[in-house]
């Protein structure tokens, strides 16, 4: 094998949200295999601030050579060019010439026999004439999420347009890749329905994995903010400015929370993850609502509750807030969205429950009735992540997919 190109939407580093978790951990994979050259945007962090200093310098242990653009671009000026060229604004918002002109001189400059493509945004920066390995990882099925908020109605004809367009785009990077990688078999099975010719396009399953090793109870103390306080306590951990976190934040807020304090009248709700919203904000102290915004650390925070909300109405993929929260031994309770590709088993390793307020009300209430059952639940969800769930198998199949081409150029030689 030669080397590798890697592109990405967001700089890899630090791994502290579920994109970029999912994107570190896939470099990491492919820096064991070969030599690896970066290609990323920055969102804002910047080299020059701590958090940026920090990134840049982990990036730097690990890739070959790096490109990092700078994502300045207003929102109105990508959708502007995405009418006149009749792309997806998930596109031209990740156009870069710089980028572009970098990935040329990389591949014309260095033995590269292979590209991976983190996002379906960064498909674009693949050349035509490109003849070594391309692995698209889309992740999920971006189209369908915007297709999702369509059919909620929210802003119809634009989510429409993008879930047309983005849908063109995956089944083109599915042709062009050698391998189109999903987070989850449902996920999969999605993408292939949404082909018009299928048979074209060889869709691998990678999963996702989490560090439990990090994410270990024994090794975290609950917050002393919280642990000094009456309960029960319910933590919701996210991107607080995504629009699906957002919505079942608001949702534990405004529908269920009432219900939960009729039956516990000191239960608190923790909203955890940066940026929250200002509809998220104005229930800020409100009787059983604290919004912690972007924290240093999300763990006291899931080590401090009683349980772990996730009533996610729209979701893709696996979820990541899910898997800390089971390696962290506490009994989660979410919607079948968010229990999305994650193969545990409900009232064992976890509690499945339909955004019904008064049905989850009484499944927490269940829960909270006796220790015992949040202890067994947390137990075997901890057990479950790791061995189901460790990075590194779930990385695996990325050698044999590289492997089986260079296996195929050397026969054809």
């Amino acid at each position: 094998m030669g080397e590798i190109l890697f592109l990405a939407h967001r700089v890899p580093f630090p791994p502290d949200r579920g994109d970029r978790i999912r994107s570190h951990h896939l470099l990491k994979a492919l820096a064991r295999l070969a030599p690896v050259h970066v290609g990323c945007f920055d969102e804002g962090e910047g080299s020059g601030s701590g958090e940026g200093r920090d990134a840049l310098s982990a990036l730097l242990a690990l890739a070959a050579s790096h490109c990092i653009a700078p994502r300045t671009k207003p929102l109105v000026l990508a959708g502007i060019e995405a009418v006149l060229t009749g792309k997806p604004v998930s596109l031209t918002a990740f156009h870069s010439s710089k980028l572009k002109d970098w990935v040329r001189e990389t591949i014309a400059s260095c033995n590269i026999t292979a590209i991976v493509v983190f996002s379906g945004q960064m498909g674009q920066y693949v050349p035509d004439d490109f003849a070594g390995c391309v692995v698209i990882d889309l992740c999920d099925v971006d189209s369908a999420k915007f297709a999702s908020y369509a059919a909620a109605g929210e802003r119809v004809w634009l989510n429409a347009r993008e879930a047309r367009l983005l849908a063109i785009e995956e089944e083109r990077l599915g042709a062009r890749a050698d391998a189109t990688a999903l987070i989850s078999e449902a996920e999969a099975k999605l993408y292939r329905g949404r082909l018009t010719a299928p048979g074209k396009v060889n869709v691998q399953v990678i999963g996702n994995g989490i560090d439990a090793a990090y994410f270990d109870p024994a090794g975290t103390l609950p917050h002393p903010a919280i642990t000094g306080l009456p309960g029960p306590h319910f933590t919701f951990t996210g991107q607080m400015d995504y629009r699906p976190n957002e919505q079942a934040a608001l949702w534990v807020i405004e529908a269920l929370m009432p219900r939960l304090r009729a039956r516990f009248p000191q239960a608190v709700f923790h909203v955890v993850g940066r940026n929250p919203t200002a509809r998220l904000m104005a229930h800020h102290g409100t009787p059983g609502v604290q919004v912690w915004g972007e924290v240093p650390d999300v763990r006291p925070f899931i080590a401090a509750a009683d349980a772990v909300l996730a009533p996610l109405l729209i979701a893709r993929g696996v979820q990541n807030k899910v898997l800390e929260a089971m390696a962290m031994a506490k009994p989660v309770v979410l919607t079948p969205e968010a229990a999305t590709g994650i193969a545990a088993r409900d009232g064992v390793d976890w509690l499945v429950c339909q955004p019904d307020p008064d049905a989850m009300t009484a499944r927490l209430a269940d829960l909270l009735t006796g220790t015992a059952t949040s202890a067994r639940i947390g137990a075997a969800a901890r057990a479950f992540v790791l061995e189901h769930h460790g990075w590194e198998s779930m990385m695996a199949p990325l050698s044999g997919l590289l492997a089986m081409r260079a296996q195929d150029h050397r026969h054809a030689a």
